[in-house]
């Protein structure tokens, strides 16, 4: 495929391919997307940790961070002021997503107003809490199912794969928890975050390479991406991205850090390589999804 295509170039060479790449959701304005779907599982999993430590640093960021994820969702629409029509929760993963955004966002304000006027023990408190939990549950669930439920793309189309994306989103919380180390330790919590940082990064990394076992056994569609990610358009992406940066440097210094202890500034490398990972196993799985093979029936 030539380096420099125009759109049209491209689409025809596209079609040539037995498998066609698909580039809505990842190429140009899609990177908003991937964007959107990172930001939104790292603000969703940093407010579940946050808020069940009492971290105000931490809820206060990770509401930030799932506000700015809305922000990258609405100018990936091509027409961003008729976002309100996503709202169909019987039907679709996009609108309980939505849904589940802006309960996170409403009730975790709410809290942390109730917080700040001492009423943070009280019963509306724990209810209020309740339902930004159920928010943030909503927001991790909904971007692995908008994947898993596009048939024309057999990569995606997996039961495994919101799974993956759970396991990711409560990975970044805890990297955005890590974050904060050299400036505000978490003290009688930070051995408790290092082990969920740990044990979580690990989780995932089985969870990828059995992702890859069962597509690579699948359909043709399925296996020519499996492919892609490793030795194909997306390789860099995959082994740089995601094995090297995102799971390799974590995965040894907490390694190290269970041995001997490491610095604040290295246990906040975890969380940058972490988040950085994160990243890139969503831009590396949109990156290689293929649409079903063309097939024609002869007549």
């Amino acid at each position: 495929m030539r380096v420099f295509a125009d759109p049209f170039d491209r689409l025809m060479d596209d079609l040539q391919e037995t498998a066609r790449p698909q580039r809505e959701w990842v190429d140009g304005r899609g990177l908003l997307l991937i964007a959107g779907h990172f930001l939104s599982g790292v603000g969703a999993g940093g407010w579940a940790f946050s808020s069940a430590l009492g971290f105000l640093p931490g809820e206060i960021t990770s509401l930030v961070v799932v506000g700015l994820s809305g922000l990258a969702h609405l100018l990936f629409l091509g027409r961003p002021e008729r976002f309100w029509r996503m709202v169909r929760i019987r039907t679709s993963w996009v609108g309980r997503g939505f849904v589940g955004l802006n309960i996170l966002m409403a009730a975790g304000v709410v809290y942390l107003v109730l917080r700040a006027a001492g009423l943070g023990g009280s019963g509306l408190a724990s209810v209020v809490w309740g339902l930004s939990l159920l928010g943030a549950g909503i927001v991790m669930l909904y971007k692995g199912n908008v994947y898993a439920v596009c048939r024309a793309i057999p990569f995606w189309n997996s039961s495994l794969l919101p799974v993956l994306y759970v396991a990711y989103a409560l990975r970044g919380g805890t990297a955005l928890l890590l974050l904060f180390l050299p400036w505000t330790p978490l003290s009688a919590e930070q051995g408790l975050i290092e082990v969920l940082e740990l044990w979580i990064g690990l989780s995932a990394g089985v969870c990828i390479l059995f992702y890859l076992t069962i597509m690579a056994n699948s359909s043709v569609g399925a296996k020519r991406s499996v492919e892609d990610l490793l030795r194909g358009r997306v390789a860099a992406a995959f082994y740089v991205g995601v094995v090297a940066v995102g799971f390799v440097i974590p995965v040894a210094i907490g390694i190290l850090n269970a041995v001997t202890p490491v610095s604040m500034g290295a246990l906040a490398l975890v969380g940058v390589a972490s988040l950085v990972g994160d990243f890139y196993v969503k831009y590396a799985i949109a990156k290689a999804g293929r649409y079903l093979p063309h097939v024609y029936q002869a007549r």
